[in-house]
């Protein structure tokens, strides 16, 4: 099949590529690459999906003229849907960012997929849409109305304005709430990056919430296995499906949410430790309060993903910390 991939120069977006690249099938990938991070990153993850079955476009999901008439040439089959402006500290800060990629980006890409009957869209949520909820794990059935950060609040409304089209065009969507993705090729501005790059340096870390946090630490692997095998399962609609008897992860449309995630949270400085034991250095550590955004825990729920896919996470934090370590010494010569 023929597969649009946005945010192909991201994390999991490159990874993603890569893999559908290897299956067989066809991929245009799409990323602004802009600055957020080195750009240098983005295009050394371009270079690793150098394959005769991918192709790539700059291209900013904001210029509507511009999704439009690549939709129009290009006739996918499916979309997946990684790009956005990421980040729940950057967006305390820079909020008008996340307006332009997450909310004006994610609708030229349901227009896209709604004008030229795409078979199904599974598109990035997250798991920062429970906010204030502190029933563990979490669960789809569970409200997540009270965000506490606008990348929170776009990632909600993500998922509203693909309900919108999947009850009113009938387009088949299908929404992924991520659960702290680390390993290699990650995200400078992520946890395991920075640490990994301040303690070679012999630079302290900051620890926040006094390093009282727990995480669903879930590997990039495990990730792309289960982005894979959602793919092939396309909502349908579901006639007897109520709102006061249904749960909201899913509709009388063709729409459905799931978690993604590891369902195993680790304590912050378990993963620490793991950490420092996989470099051989002591980490020096600044201890600090909850940041504005953040919350204590997260934990998934990934049974209905499970059943769905028979998707489960194959690796622990131990090998995944390692993973990333050694893809790091590599990739920057230390």
């Amino acid at each position: 099949m023929k597969y649009l991939v946005t945010g192909a120069a991201g994390f999991i977006g490159s990874a993603v590529s890569e893999r559908l690249c290897a299956l067989g099938h066809k991929v245009v990938g799409i990323d602004n690459l802009n600055d957020y991070y080195q750009v240098s990153l983005k295009h050394d993850r371009l270079k690793r999906i150098e394959h005769e079955h991918f192709t790539f476009i700059e291209l900013d999901l904001a210029d509507r003229e511009g999704i439009a008439g690549l939709f129009a040439e290009q006739k996918f089959d499916r979309v997946i849907h990684l790009a956005a402006q990421a980040g729940v500290r950057y967006s305390i800060d820079n909020p008008m960012a996340y307006a332009d990629s997450n909310l004006v980006g994610h609708l030229t890409i349901l227009e896209g997929c709604r004008h030229h009957k795409i078979q199904h869209l599974v598109y990035a949520s997250s798991s920062s849409v429970y906010g204030l909820n502190q029933k563990m794990p979490f669960d789809t059935a569970d409200s997540v109305d009270h965000p506490i950060s606008l990348y929170a609040a776009t990632k909600k409304s993500n998922e509203l304005m693909a309900h919108t089209y999947s009850h009113l065009y009938g387009v088949p969507t299908t929404g992924l709430r991520f659960f702290t993705v680390y390993g290699p090729w990650g995200r400078p501005d992520m946890a395991l990056f920075k640490f990994t790059n301040a303690i070679i340096k012999g630079d302290s870390i900051d620890v926040y919430n006094n390093g009282d946090m727990r995480r669903d630490f879930t590997y990039i692997d495990d990730i792309v296995e289960g982005i894979v095998r959602i793919q092939d399962v396309i909502p349908e609609k579901n006639i007897d499906w109520t709102v006061e008897q249904g749960s909201p992860a899913t509709s009388s449309a063709p729409y459905k949410v799931y978690n993604i995630g590891n369902g195993s949270p680790v304590k912050l400085m378990d993963y620490i430790e793991s950490l420092e034991s996989s470099l051989g250095i002591e980490a020096k550590k600044n201890f600090m309060p909850m940041q504005p955004g953040d919350v204590y825990a997260t934990y998934a729920d990934t049974a209905d993903l499970f059943k769905a896919t028979g998707y489960k996470p194959q690796v622990n934090v131990r090998e995944g910390v390692q993973a990333f370590v050694d893809w790091y010494k590599d990739y920057f010569k230390v």
